[in-house]
């Protein structure tokens, strides 16, 4: 591991730039994976988080208490804490 940066501080600069994209009120940020490319000196991280679920707009009665849903997102960030790419995450 990058002596630089732990886990929890890659945690913290995924919130800081996806912290935008969610309007629940806790959103509840999740390192789900992480990975150091020695060569790259950089981190490869899977965050995910709640966000709004569309379908609650429906108004389904079979849908009650999903209001939310968990989506991941993947980010590339290097020895500097900089955030140098973000991207679709399917899992």
């Amino acid at each position: 591991m990058d002596s630089k940066i732990n886990f929890k501080d890659l945690l913290k600069i995924a919130v800081t730039e996806l912290q935008n994209l969610t309007t629940v009120s806790n959103p509840d940020f999740r390192l789900e994976q992480a990975e150091f490319d020695k060569e790259k000196k950089e981190w490869e991280i899977v965050v995910s988080y709640l966000v709004d679920n569309p379908v609650k707009l429906l108004g389904t009665s079979s849908l009650a208490g999903l209001n939310t849903q968990r989506v991941f997102k993947r980010l590339k960030i290097n020895s500097q804490k900089e955030v140098m790419g973000f991207y679709i995450f399917e899992n």
